[in-house]
């Protein structure tokens, strides 16, 4: 593959108007920035970026000229000091890449006008003006080419690292609320950008496929509960925690995406709230990911609350239900009639009448099925009426989290 030229000033008329501008820096400088401060007047407002911009000025100029001086080639541009951090500034002030490179267009198209008229007052045959300004134009556009680009990747990487400080001190400000530390909440809410006196509710979003649309999830999930941005934190590429005020009556939530789920807690107040409704979420995911045969893709902690306090300890919720269950504890299809059967009898206080009609059975076949319950079940359902509802609820929930392989 062919080399290209380098691009460099090899005209003594041009490099000798160089020089000339140098000693001109001061004015030249101040000139440009006028200009850019006539049609950017945010410059004028801001003391930081004022001063920053002018240094800019002049050090392109300079570092410019002293490359058309020496015949230095384009590619090698160094983007000065003073550009780079003109660029961190714009950052710091969020503004854009393309808010930045304008100030780099406006620039050039100042220099340029400038430099065609200074050529053009010293170089008085037209063909070899035409040489000399095709010459200069081909450096200068790369010179400024290189330039901004430059700056441009500054930006970006200042931005990033900002977002990561800024996401590190969220990071670290929501563990120690979680972690139950003493924290100055007006301090805490300025750090993540969110006010814990209306009402909240955290939620997390988690999946165990592609992570591809687990923020845009977090994001059409928050806007259920209630407007504004939600505060969200990153764990991993697979998690996200998330906290959104709800003061209002909050919309249908969206089913999210196949392969994402999603588990809140209640409505709280306060910095203790924020704590108290994050705990409820993860105790609504942890029984979630325990309750692997649930087909729902929401699970809400005020509507898991009485069986996680059932398997907050899931040892002894095992064996719970195999005390109380006896052989209908067990993950096959004949228990699991039988303990559906169970249950809608219980809803109708035993009787074997209503729950046949219930479910669509003949008196005897229920009759049969409740004789066949009480047997593998080793006792009556009269006996330990309370704990069979419970035992029977946790079975249905969690599955073979809780019964005996068939």
């Amino acid at each position: 593959m062919a080399t290209l030229p380098e691009i460099r000033v090899e005209a003594p008329e041009t490099r000798a108007l160089a020089d000339q501008l140098i000693s001109e820096l001061p004015s030249l400088a101040q000139g440009m920035f006028d200009f850019l401060t006539a049609r950017i007047p945010e410059i004028a407002l801001d003391e930081e970026l004022r001063g920053l911009t002018l240094a800019s000025c002049m050090s392109s100029i300079e570092v410019g000229m002293t490359m058309v001086r020496h015949g230095i080639p384009a590619e090698r541009t160094e983007a000065p000091v003073a550009s780079l951090e003109h660029a961190r500034a714009m950052a710091a002030r969020g503004l854009s890449i393309d808010d930045t490179l304008r100030f780099y267009r406006l620039g050039h198209a100042y220099f340029w006008d400038l430099w065609i008229a200074a050529l053009s007052a010293s170089v008085t045959d037209i063909a070899r003006l035409s040489d000399l300004l095709r010459e200069t134009a081909s450096f200068m556009f790369a010179y400024t080419d290189i330039v901004s680009t430059q700056v441009s990747v500054e930006l970006l990487a200042e931005r990033d690292r900002r977002q990561r400080r800024i996401t590190a001190q969220r990071e670290e400000v929501v563990a120690a609320i979680l972690a139950g530390e003493p924290v100055d909440a007006a301090a805490a809410e300025r750090t993540l950008g969110f006010t814990f006196s209306p009402r909240h509710v955290a939620f997390i979003c988690w999946t165990t496929g592609d992570a591809a649309d687990l923020e845009a999830a977090a994001l059409e999930f928050a806007a259920s509960l209630g407007p504004g941005r939600p505060l969200l934190v990153a764990h991993g590429g697979a998690e996200i925690s998330g906290w959104q005020a709800a003061d209002g009556t909050p919309a249908p939530a969206p089913a999210p995406p196949p392969g994402v789920r999603i588990a809140t807690g209640s409505a709280q107040r306060g910095i203790d709230g924020f704590r108290a409704t994050h705990d409820e979420a993860h105790r609504a995911q942890r029984f979630a990911q325990l309750a692997s045969r649930a087909a729902e893709p929401i699970t809400r902690f005020e509507d898991i609350r009485y069986l996680d306090l059932l398997t907050r300890d899931l040892p002894a919720a095992r064996a719970f239900v195999a005390e109380e269950l006896g052989a209908l504890a067990r993950d096959d299809e004949r228990a699991r009639r039988l303990r559906e059967f169970l249950s809608v009898l219980l809803t109708h206080d035993g009787n074997a009448t209503a729950t046949a009609a219930a479910l669509g059975l003949h008196r005897n076949t229920a009759r049969q099925r409740l004789e066949r319950a009480e047997e593998l079940r080793g006792r009556p359902v009269t006996q330990h009426g309370a704990e069979l509802r419970a035992a029977l609820a946790i079975a249905e929930a969690l599955g073979d989290e809780v019964l005996a392989p068939a």
